[in-house]
């Protein structure tokens, strides 16, 4: 399976340059973050890949969506993937909301509001990772699955703290190596 972390969003901007929380809910890419995706998205093609799994967060999404078009792919939701709830950025937009703004996806298979509302512990992501594996590692299509994630979520599955828009080869134990980093 392949995971990439979703492209630079304006939340990282902002974070990086002063390691203070901006208070953005569910922050939209950047322009950089839109082209490091394309970037990838270059060095996916010709990869065996069925579809997308993404994670609710905008930003997820529209990592997403340029891969979607850029690979002809379907995309499908699952908020087991999501960041941890840390910053204000993690806190996402419900069910509702999403189902408005894209309509073309499908989101009845997720909670109304489906982060937590409290500050995600290490051992909480930790248990979404081991769902996450129980419910996918005996999955035939494992290695054509694409998955757009977050640094978090990527770290605690695989142990590697990974750069927007990275690309990760992800083995069925969680264990996973960088395929390529973006460099638009």
């Amino acid at each position: 399976m392949l995971f990439v972390r979703h492209g630079q969003s304006e939340f990282n901007v902002h974070y990086g340059a002063t390691g203070e929380d901006p208070g953005i809910e569910d922050p939209a890419l950047t322009e950089l973050g839109h082209a490091q995706i394309r970037h990838s998205a270059e060095a996916l093609k010709g990869s065996a890949i069925d579809h997308i799994v993404s994670s609710p967060y905008r930003r997820a999404l529209e990592t997403a969506h340029i891969l979607s078009d850029a690979l002809s792919l379907e995309i499908r939701i699952d908020p087991l993937i999501r960041e941890h709830k840390h910053f204000v950025c993690d806190i996402g937009r419900t069910r509702s909301v999403l189902r408005q703004d894209w309509p073309h996806l499908s989101f009845d298979h997720i909670d109304e509001q489906w982060w937590t509302d409290h500050h995600e512990q290490e051992h909480e992501v930790f248990a979404r990772v081991d769902a996450f594996l129980d419910g996918n590692s005996a999955r035939e299509d494992w290695d054509r699955v694409l998955c757009v994630s977050h640094w978090g979520f990527i770290r605690r599955l695989t142990g590697i703290p990974v750069p927007n828009g990275t690309v990760v080869k992800v083995q069925r134990d969680g264990a996973g190596e960088v395929v390529h980093t973006p460099d638009p």
